[in-house]
């Protein structure tokens, strides 16, 4: 089987490649898909404008889309890729657990998603060997012995066979904790973006599970609402693992109802979180972030809002919103401005920032009654905690003004 044929683009470039470069069928799906649903790639055909060649345009998505089984199309981000993978590393929390410490080091994006997947096949076979998490499940059923708690059927017809209608709890490992597991493995092997010797360790980890699990969807959020004792406390980077996994996986443009998934990074998102992330972990006392903060407006709460970061001092007092944007303008757009504005107005908060990954040439820095309004930089490119020691050190020299009041609390 000949090796399969990549075309590569770069989030927000133009590419360029000839009409026989890709099929005109394959072309429509991914129009479809791509452009029409998700707006993933802006998709061009060969014709007069184009002067007979496709053009395709990424907008704000990175990953990997096995097109056919021979052509695939790689997005790049413009960022270096070990700075994605630092940033996928904080926003999904994988630090937190002191996963993959040579993250940083792959050097392709299916590198990265094989690196996860080995991981988290390898933590689950481990885990099997120690003993997979059970769970008492309460069931009712007829025996013809007394098992657990004897419930009456005063209901019995005379003459019918004596069985005994009993309730008891019964152990399983059929359970949510570990249905997600093997359902974060089924869209892994499905996938496709593997090594061999990786593929062979999910199918032995999907092995193990299935025999006694059922096969149930999830969405990423599912990794995010577990709760832990001591006895599954081991289970949440595992769960973490399958939250990254599940949270960039798309569906492909294969045909029928369960097409393959892709491995799709939102970079938009990806930065929100990254910047609430290592805020959130690098702050100093008496500082607080909340992150995806809710705003209703209106007497009757009719508009619903949401400011992407809110900064508390040590009384949980608001003090400004942070609101990052993924685009590098020489200016700050004025619908930008006027929703920082209008976060800070309801918050009641003397500052609002606009987070952006690269300076502006021509920065913000207004003053209006009662607020503050600054755009600031926290970039992409370099040393990303370096960067971020910056971006801080800037950000809290905003508040001299109240630092006798933080110092008082």
């Amino acid at each position: 089987m000949k090796p399969a044929r990549t075309l590569t683009l770069t989030e927000y470039e133009t590419a360029t490649f000839p009409a026989a470069a890709l099929p005109i069928p394959v072309g429509e799906k991914l129009y479809e898909q791509y452009e029409r649903q998700q707006r993933v790639v802006q998709v061009a055909f060969p014709g007069y404008k184009t002067g007979g060649q496709w053009q395709l345009t990424p907008q704000g998505w990175v990953g990997y889309i096995p097109l056919m089984p021979d052509l695939h199309l790689a997005l790049q981000p413009r960022v270096p890729l070990s700075n994605l993978f630092h940033m996928l590393a904080y926003a999904h929390q994988l630090r937190r657990f002191h996963l993959l410490p040579d993250l940083t080091q792959c050097d392709t994006l299916p590198g990265f998603y094989d690196c996860l997947a080995e991981e988290l096949a390898r933590r689950i076979l481990h885990r099997a060997r120690q003993g997979l998490f059970r769970e008492y499940r309460l069931r009712a059923e007829r025996l013809p012995y007394v098992r657990g708690r004897l419930e009456l059927d005063l209901n019995a017809p005379p003459g019918t066979r004596p069985d005994i209608l009993c309730q008891y709890e019964e152990q399983t490992i059929d359970n949510l904790d570990n249905q997600l597991l093997l359902w974060t493995l089924h869209v892994v092997d499905r996938c496709g973006l593997c090594r061999q010797e990786t593929g062979r360790l999910v199918r032995r980890a999907m092995n193990v599970l299935r025999s006694s699990v059922q096969l149930i969807s999830f969405t990423p959020a599912a990794g995010r609402e577990r709760n832990y004792t001591r006895l599954n406390a081991d289970y949440a980077p595992l769960h973490t693992l399958c939250t990254l996994l599940l949270t960039h996986s798309a569906p492909a443009m294969g045909a029928g109802t369960k097409p393959t998934p892709v491995f799709l990074v939102h970079m938009a998102t990806l930065y929100e979180q990254f910047v609430a992330a290592w805020l959130a972990e690098h702050l100093p006392a008496p500082w607080q972030l909340e992150a995806q903060v809710q705003i209703s407006l209106g007497d009757n709460q009719d508009l619903q809002l949401a400011a992407d970061m809110v900064l508390h001092d040590g009384e949980y007092r608001p003090v400004a919103i942070l609101d990052t944007k993924y685009k590098t303008p020489n200016r700050v757009d004025p619908a930008d401005f006027n929703q920082v504005v209008t976060y800070a107005q309801a918050k009641q908060c003397p500052y609002a920032f606009l987070v952006y990954p690269q300076p502006l040439a021509r920065p913000v820095d207004i003053h209006l009654p009662n607020l503050h309004i600054r755009s600031l930089a926290f970039p992409l490119a370099g040393d990303l905690e370096a960067n971020g020691k910056a971006f801080l050190d800037l950000l809290l020299s905003e508040f001299a003004p109240l630092s006798g009041i933080i110092n008082d609390i």
